[in-house]
């Protein structure tokens, strides 16, 4: 049906004394002896757009002051307070009709209480919000790389190998269970692959590939991962931004990650001022002054081994102890970042041990170029590497892990056939959502989230 979002009426002065129709849903009224008021969204901004109904004009109102009821209204567009745009209704349909049981009344309401009911949290102040950041957000990624002559590439969802090797995999099956096979190897036999096969944890491998082809590809598509971790920052199924970069070595990694970053928060601030003032007012008071103070300064670099030397001088009573060779909790990150640089950092070179097998190897036989990159308030928001690119070396790596070699037989031909240096990351999309908001769980930040034991 032919309508104006109401976006366009709060942009467009031209639409000043003009007739114009809306459609929306009511988010709150107000009924007095001569005058009706409805507050109206239809999901394109996060302001609501005041319609003035007078009594007199016979306008049936009976089912449109009900909150959650949709509406389509037309009327003439006039200048309202604080010069802000407003319609005098000529006419009001009700599209659809709200009860009294609707359970988004006027009360705010936790996030928790939304999570139960995410067919419907979505018409929220928060999650418009959430999901206006999110959309510009993604648009912006794009545009970084595709900018950058990077090519967009959409890596496989359903997966034989296991990218980190850590084996939290969802399994793809279409065999049901059968008491009579006896064996492993009879059970993917009969399955559709005829072999085991999983979601995919990650694209890198099959990114790297691509990389070989094209010279630097990016890929933007959800991940899954079955651990069970029922944690605020972990869901089983994400969203994941992995790019590869064709010759180039960690600096080159480091110096892309860090122009993304800063690219993404650039766009959201200019774009979204109205959501962020949102956040920073009930979310993350000095929020938007974080952000803009993140992007402000050059990021920091340091070592691992440089980093352990910093929390054992720091004189913090740490919950994880520290030592060379242990894996950076979440509270040894934000000391790093928050305390020391107290701006987003860089650490490189991490022990082989607590790094994935596809990390290049240095030449001090006990660090790979791995690097994270911590940013104040979060902790780590970015994995990456330079990748192996020495097939003798790699192949000791798996040696080392117990690994199968058959399932990564193409990955290891990259290696045959032209090898280069080479190097790539990754970020949680998510993760990224919840340090420009402020919203403190993950499951906020996704429309759906899939959790242990939630698939709703």
């Amino acid at each position: 049906m032919k309508h104006t979002d109401i976006r366009t009426v709060f942009e467009d002065k031209s639409l000043l004394g003009q007739n114009t129709t809306v459609c929306g849903w009511v988010r709150t009224s107000r009924d007095s002896k001569n005058v009706a008021f409805i507050e109206l969204n239809d999901g394109t901004t996060l302001k609501h757009l005041q319609i003035v109904i007078e009594k007199e004009s016979g306008i049936a109102l009976d089912e449109a002051l009900k909150l959650g009821t949709s509406l389509k209204i037309t009327g003439k567009v006039v200048e309202g307070r604080n010069e802000t745009p407003e319609i005098n209704a000529e006419s009001i349909e009700v599209l659809g009709v709200c009860p009294p049981e609707y359970p988004l009344q006027k009360k705010r309401h936790t996030l928790e209480f939304l999570r139960t009911m995410p067919h419907l949290r979505g018409r929220t102040n928060t999650f418009n919000a959430v999901f206006r950041v999110r959309s510009v957000a993604a648009a912006a990624l794009h545009e970084y790389f595709q900018s950058r002559h990077y090519v967009y590439v959409n890596t496989p969802l359903i997966t034989g190998s296991d990218c980190e090797g850590a084996g939290e995999m969802f399994q793809v099956t279409t065999v049901g269970y059968d008491p009579s096979v006896r064996s492993e190897e009879e059970y993917f036999a009969n399955d559709f692959f005829g072999q085991r096969a999983g979601l995919s944890v990650s694209g890198q491998l099959e990114g790297e590939m691509a990389a070989m082809a094209f010279g630097k590809i990016y890929t933007f598509g959800p991940s899954f991962r079955a651990e069970k971790s029922n944690t605020p920052r972990h869901v089983a199924e994400f969203w994941h931004i992995e790019p590869e970069i064709a010759f180039a070595e960690l600096p080159d990694v480091i110096e892309e990650a860090e122009g993304m970053i800063k690219f993404v928060i650039r766009q959201v601030l200019d774009r979204c001022p109205n959501e962020m003032k949102f956040f920073d007012q009930h979310f993350e008071n000095g929020l938007i002054a974080k952000m803009e103070e993140l992007i402000s300064h050059d990021f920091g670099v340091c070592t691992y081994t440089e980093a352990i030397e910093l929390l054992k001088k720091s004189g913090k009573d740490f919950q994880y102890p520290v030592e060379w060779g242990c894996d950076l909790q979440t509270e040894h990150e934000r000391y790093i970042s928050e305390e020391v640089f107290k701006k987003a950092v860089f650490v490189t070179n991490y022990p082989k041990e607590i790094k994935s097998f596809y990390m290049k190897q240095n030449p001090d036989g006990k660090t790979v170029a791995a690097v994270d990159l911590l940013v104040p308030g979060v902790g780590e928001i970015i994995g990456g590497s330079e990748r192996e690119a020495d097939l003798d070396k790699l192949l000791a790596a798996m040696n080392e892990r117990g690994m199968s070699l058959e399932p990564y037989a193409d990955y290891l031909d990259l290696r045959r056939f032209g090898s280069v240096p080479h190097g790539g990351f990754g970020l949680g999309f998510e993760r990224l959502i919840m340090y420009m908001t402020g919203i403190s769980n993950i499951r906020d930040v996704i429309f759906f989230p899939r959790t242990v034991g939630n698939i709703r």
